[in-house]
Parts: structure tokens; C-alpha cells; sequence
């Protein structure tokens, strides 16, 4: 039997927010299982890498909710905006950490797609929470990774 290239027969990776799969990663310790999400990576053969940049960063589920008091993901990575808790607590180290090492993983696993929760402070692809209102932006990871060049797409473009 010859040996296998690592290239060949090898499922192409994507990062997908943790919570979209069933698990229970969200700051209330739920879930946002998308059954669209499931048969997407099962019509495309696709080999989920799952992430939760704030368990990354090492936050707790449960955890405080968290939204940006200031500007856009991309904004955060620039030094100008802010991402705090919901008793007032600066998150923007936090939250650049979880980036970070969602885009290690990314290179680990040689991702260059993701699929991210669409309104997270972290995966946030169209839509973010500015306060209480939904704004058009994009969250901290998802500017990272935009910014290094992978294609993010939320759950709501399946």
C-alpha cells in the first residue's frame, strides 16, 4: 500500500465558534447548536476546529456578559476601542489574548476559513453590540483573523 501525502485525502479545516457545534461555551454556559452549521460542514467535508476565544483567554463559563463600550474589533486591535463587562471591566487584553490564540490555532491547523457566532464581542462577523444596541462591526477575533487573511463568514451567511 503506498503512503498517503499529507496533502492528499487530507479534510480542509475551518474554525468554527465552539457554541454553534453544542457546546456549551457561551458566556451564559449555553449553547447556539446550529443545525445549519452541521449540515454545512457535512455537504462541504469540511473537519471543524472548534474555538472559543474567551476560553482561550482563559475566562470562565459561566462568565460576565461582555459587549464593546467603544468601537469595532478592529478598533480594540488599533488601541481605540474597548471591550468591557457588564460591571465595567476593561476586557481588551483579555479579548487580543483569545485572538491571538485562535490565530495559532488557525496556523496549527492550517485553517483558512472560519465560521464564526455572529453578535459576539470575540466572533461578531457583520454585527457586534455597541452597549445594549446592534451595530454594524466586527468582534476581536474576527478583525485578527480578517486581518491575517483568513475568509469569516458568521452562521447567518449559510
Amino acid at each position: 500500500m503506498a503512503k498517503e501525502r499529507p496533502s492528499e485525502g487530507k479534510a480542509k479545516t475551518i474554525l468554527i465558534s465552539a457554541c454553534l457545534l453544542g457546546l456549551p461555551t457561551r458566556y451564559d454556559g449555553k449553547t447556539k447548536l446550529s443545525q445549519r452549521v452541521i449540515d454545512y460542514l457535512q455537504r462541504e467535508d469540511l473537519l471543524p476546529i472548534p474555538v472559543c476565544p474567551e476560553q482561550l483567554a482563559g475566562m470562565s463559563t459561566p462568565r460576565e456578559k461582555t459587549f464593546f463600550h467603544s468601537g469595532t474589533g478592529q478598533d480594540v486591535l488599533a488601541g481605540s476601542g474597548k471591550v468591557v463587562s457588564a460591571s465595567g471591566q476593561p476586557m481588551n487584553e483579555v479579548f487580543c489574548r483569545g485572538a491571538k490564540l485562535v490565530l495559532k490555532i488557525a496556523r496549527l491547523s492550517d485553517c483558512h476559513h472560519a465560521l464564526l457566532k455572529e453578535r459576539s464581542p470575540s466572533c461578531g462577523v457583520h454585527q457586534i453590540y455597541l452597549g445594549e444596541e446592534c451595530v454594524t462591526g466586527v468582534g476581536v477575533t474576527t478583525a485578527l483573523l480578517i486581518n491575517e487573511g483568513l475568509e469569516v463568514i458568521s452562521e447567518e451567511d449559510l
